[in-house]
């Protein structure tokens, strides 16, 4: 290990994975959460249910097995600016909520790099892609102030491949990786900031864990890229396969929305490869079709997004608009993907009119 980072990571659900990789590796994480979830992080830590390849079982990896130390707080009780790296890891509509809605100036102005872990890129990324008319891209976003003091030049992302979840309710420190893929994360435009993310992108890669096998690889890596390009394949996904989980009366599984109509997972998923590419994409910079037709097979659950709409939320992460909007932009026909849009427009109104 190089260099001992302190990093903050907002939201406690899917970002006690990173938080997770980066105190195996012997890094200090803190996270943001609700109260609940600090007064049992604090008092028993965390554990991350992982799958890995040649074990029939998975492996529970708990916080209090680390090297690096694991806190959590309330919003209002951080000071971004005493942290090396900001880790955003909630869905896009809950950064502007209560107390979250507060901080997120202050982490702007902190002048601290920033590494987003969402399907919605945080808007000053966006400003980093050419040719994007950024302002008319922001009624897309349910939070759109929330980004206003941020340095485009210190925010990237990461394709949040990984698929994890809540296995229950009542368990607020517990998460299971259903999908053990990687972080593919997007250089800064600062070379001291990408620095960080290679630094810890080493540390991560070295993390052994004892099991009853032995000193252990774990999967879930952090991957960095120099093209600003490699996290955008995750749009190909997105629109192939979570947000076609959600229908007019239901949701299926990501496996049933990419399978059960194979023709048209494969259309829109080059539809939305051509767009990128459009964009300013290297064909290398995206996945293949086939290899996540593959993957989508152990997908057995509905999207994380189908699930909270038929929870009854009123907004959720909108690439689908998102993605619409920047195909109009460069006067790309967006029907291949017009109903997906439409439907979840449909839902989201039932949900806001109960």
């Amino acid at each position: 290990m190089q260099t001992r980072y302190n990093v903050l990571v907002l939201g406690a659900s899917y970002g006690s994975l990173f938080a997770t990789k980066s105190i195996l590796a012997g890094h200090d994480v803190t996270l943001v959460c609700t109260q609940a979830e600090v007064d049992i992080i604090n008092r028993e830590g965390t554990v991350v249910i992982l799958p890995v390849r040649g074990r029939e079982q998975p492996v529970r990896v708990s916080s209090n097995q680390a090297p690096g130390k694991l806190s959590a707080t309330t919003p209002d009780a951080v000071d971004p600016a005493a942290f090396d790296l900001v880790v955003l890891a909630m869905q896009e509509p809950q950064y502007g909520s209560a107390g979250i809605r507060e901080l997120m100036p202050l982490v702007g102005k902190s002048g601290i790099p920033c590494l987003a872990i969402m399907n919605m890129p945080p808007l000053p990324y966006l400003q980093r892609i050419p040719g994007l008319a950024v302002d008319e891209l922001r009624p897309c976003y349910a939070s759109p102030a929330a980004w206003e003091d941020f340095d485009p030049r210190l925010v990237t992302t990461a394709s949040p491949d990984p698929q994890a979840f809540r296995p229950s309710l009542d368990e607020l420190n517990l998460l299971k990786v259903g999908l053990p893929t990687n972080f593919k994360a997007a250089r800064f435009e600062e070379d001291e900031a990408t620095n960080i993310l290679r630094n810890l992108q080493a540390d991560i890669e070295g993390i052994r864990f004892d099991t009853d096998d032995g000193a252990t690889p774990l999967p879930v890596k952090l991957k960095v890229h120099d093209s600003i390009f490699v996290p955008l394949t995750k749009w190909q996904m997105l629109l192939a396969g979570n947000y076609r989980c959600i229908g007019r009366d239901g949701m299926i599984s990501i496996k049933d929305a990419v399978h059960g109509d194979f023709g048209a997972s494969r259309e829109i998923y080059e539809w939305m490869r051509n767009l990128c590419i459009r964009m300013g994409a290297a064909g290398n910079d995206l996945v293949p079709f086939d290899k996540y037709a593959t993957a989508a097979t152990y997908l057995v659950n509905p999207s994380s997004a189908a699930r909270a709409v038929f929870a009854g939320v009123p907004n959720i992460e909108r690439v689908d608009l998102l993605v619409q909007q920047i195909a109009g932009q460069l006067g790309i026909d967006s029907a291949p993907i017009d109903s997906i849009v439409a439907t979840v427009d449909e839902r989201l109104a039932i949900n806001r009119a109960a």
